[in-house]
């Protein structure tokens, strides 16, 4: 830790990484799960994520409001559009669209995978103020409560959450559709993580298990 308080910047890259996975997950979906031209929120998705992760590799907390601004899009725009697929895909079900069984698999996999990179994107750029005010002393309350927070002398003392504890996290409550090892402490967390079970639950219940019984 440098004498002014502040920790080493974090880097960009695995969350930049999560977001063209994401990118590419949506890009391969069926244009009929998708709202309006297939290639049009992947390009708006990548015309905002590349020149970030360009510009600032490494999150500080001298960074330009901006460019907070501009993450958040991004992860906005991914956000509507997997919640419009999912949205679309459930139509075709209640309505008999032509897609069934294994297509119909693969796509909910697909949405799922999309959902969880989409919260571990949310919860690394949200919590604590952003990845920028993580890395100083006197950073804002947690809004999550990790194992190391609650048990210091498990980890160093200028301990972090990075983005790959946040991929976990999300991953976990993706499958357990509760928290885990780690809590949310204020009602913005709570109600991230409400809405990704929900939609997790929703691709899982109503997508998959129709298609197993599709192909059943």
């Amino acid at each position: 830790m440098a004498k002014d308080g502040r920790v080493r910047p974090e880097q960009r890259w695995p969350a930049s990484l999560a977001g063209v996975a994401a990118v590419a997950l949506y890009a391969t979906l069926p244009h009929q799960m998708t709202f309006g031209p297939s290639w049009l929120a992947p390009a708006l998705e990548l015309a905002l994520l590349v020149p970030l992760t360009i510009a600032v590799p490494m999150r500080h907390p001298g960074e330009a409001r901006w460019l907070r601004i501009a993450a958040i899009l991004v992860i906005g725009i991914m956000s509507v559009a997997n919640i419009v697929s999912l949205a679309l895909v459930i139509e075709s079900l209640l309505y008999g669209g032509t897609t069934i069984g294994r297509p119909l698999i693969l796509e909910a996999m697909q949405i799922w995978l999309i959902n969880t990179l989409i919260f571990a994107l949310w919860y690394w750029e949200l919590d604590r103020g952003g990845p920028g005010k993580r890395r100083i002393t006197q950073h804002h309350p947690p809004d999550f409560l990790f194992p190391q927070m609650d048990t210091p002398h498990i980890a160093s003392p200028d301990w972090r959450p990075t983005f790959v504890d946040y991929l976990y996290l999300s991953f976990t409550n993706s499958t357990a559709f509760s928290p885990t090892d780690t809590l949310p402490l204020t009602p913005w967390a709570k109600m991230l993580m409400l809405a990704q079970s929900l939609i997790s639950l929703l691709t899982v219940a109503l997508v998959a298990a129709r298609a197993v019984n599709i192909l059943g």
